[in-house]
């Protein structure tokens, strides 16, 4: 058996910056992605590692403690290459800006302000620092504070970065009295399937699918749409405060639903032996992305890697380990025979070609993400699937109906149900 690890959080917030600098901030990381090129065509030119970092700071306009971790960063991607040899090439250079990264009290501070607020310092340049008050979700506020009066989670290194042009600073935290199990010691796969209207999960153990559930939340794609279509017509008429109060309810919607689902899956996930929660890795889906103008700006904005996020978090504080698998082929696969076809697939709707097994296609994705979590992850081997237990689907009651007929639908605690257990909001 392993020992657990330490719980690591990434704390994620938007600079409310002070006097103007946000420019000053924008040429440090400029001039990081200098530092972090430079540390690569050194490293490609065969200089010996433990001198690049003095090397390279002799010339850099950064502070040293923060040129130490970028040079640091970039080495790991080129011992990355040379271990895994998964680059085209040892490490690409970047473009445009590159995050800051710093250590805490060395290159950058944090500090509570008598209005309640988390105040920010980074030395950007040497002499120089980039000063405000940090902005984020309450959660991560709260966590926050409690790491700067020291107790329970402890403050680590830091990025101060640009996204889409909106300057942010992702903090690290562990957690000094909780940790997470080893994903190597789990002894029950969840397959999470993340979609535009549901998540399908699977719990796969040594001894075959141990239980399944569809989770439907079709008030978000709703919702979505609706706000889409008033944000339009404001547009037309000019009214731009509106048009960001409407865009920020949205927000708030959708935050507030991905929560309670999300909750939902790891409640739901503790009843198991050991579990590991394991995703597709999405990340690249985006990029892949061109359906037209209207499909496309339907899935550019679905919160796949949202719910992944609150699930993994929250499973984190349970000491549930997550892990993430390729997703070729998870939807179109046969979780019975392993044949594999994209016509096995219409809509919601499963039925393999070669062995004719129907199911649930959301459902069957999921067994076969567990399937994958277990062969990438585990030591045990993936049990025979011979059957799977019958589907079934639970709903927020403001949604309507459960889609499934001649089924009583059960009211348990803010959710309409069908066989599946409630969770409460």
């Amino acid at each position: 058996m392993t020992d657990g690890k330490a719980l690591v959080k990434t704390l994620d917030f938007q600079l409310n910056i002070q006097s103007n600098n946000e420019s000053l901030l924008y040429d440090a990381c400029l001039e990081s992605r200098s530092v972090y090129n430079e540390t690569i065509r050194l490293a490609k030119l065969g200089m010996d590692w433990d001198a690049i970092p003095d090397h390279v700071a002799d010339d850099a306009d950064l502070v040293k403690n923060t040129t130490q971790r970028v040079v640091d960063k970039a080495l790991g991607a080129m011992k990355n290459y040379y271990e895994y040899e998964d680059f085209g090439q040892p490490s690409h250079t970047k473009d445009g800006v590159y995050p800051l990264r710093s250590n805490y009290e060395e290159g950058y501070n944090l500090s509570l302000t008598d209005d309640g607020d988390v105040a920010f310092r980074i030395s950007a340049k040497p002499y120089k620092h980039v000063k405000g008050v940090l902005k984020g979700e309450d959660a991560h506020i709260g966590i926050l504070k409690t790491a700067i009066e020291g107790d329970e989670w402890k403050i680590g290194t830091a990025e101060a970065l640009f996204h889409d042009g909106t300057p942010e600073l992702h903090v690290n935290v562990t957690n000094t009295k909780r940790t997470v199990r080893d994903k190597q010691d789990s002894r029950t796969a969840i397959g999470v399937d993340v979609n535009e209207d549901n998540v399908a999960l699977a719990a796969l153990s040594e001894d075959g699918v141990e239980d399944t559930l569809v989770i439907d939340f079709p008030e978000i794609k709703f919702e979505r749409h609706r706000y889409f279509t008033i944000r339009k017509r404001v547009q037309n008429v000019g009214k731009s405060s509106t048009h960001d109060t409407l865009k920020g309810r949205e927000e708030r919607f959708v935050r507030d639903r991905l929560h309670k689902v999300s909750r939902h899956i790891v409640v739901w996930t503790q009843q198991f032996e050991k579990p590991c929660i394991v995703f597709e890795d999405l990340k690249e889906m985006r990029d892949s992305i061109d359906y037209g103008t209207r499909m496309n700006r339907r899935l550019h904005h679905l919160p796949f890697r949202t719910l992944q996020y609150y699930t993994s978090y929250k499973a984190s504080f349970e000491g549930i380990p997550t892990s993430w698998i390729n997703p070729e082929y998870t939807s179109q696969r046969c979780p019975m025979c392993g044949y594999t076809e994209r016509a096995n697939r219409n809509k919601k709707r499963f039925k393999c070609r070669s062995c004719s097994h129907q199911d649930h296609a959301d459902r069957g994705a999921s067994v076969n993400i567990a399937v994958k979590g277990i062969e990438k992850h585990q030591n045990w081997n993936v049990p025979a699937l011979n059957s799977l237990p019958i589907v079934r689907k639970v709903r927020r009651q403001a949604s309507g109906a459960v889609d499934a007929p001649t089924v009583t639908h059960d009211t348990v605690r803010g959710y309409q149900t069908d066989g599946a257990a409630g969770v409460p909001d």
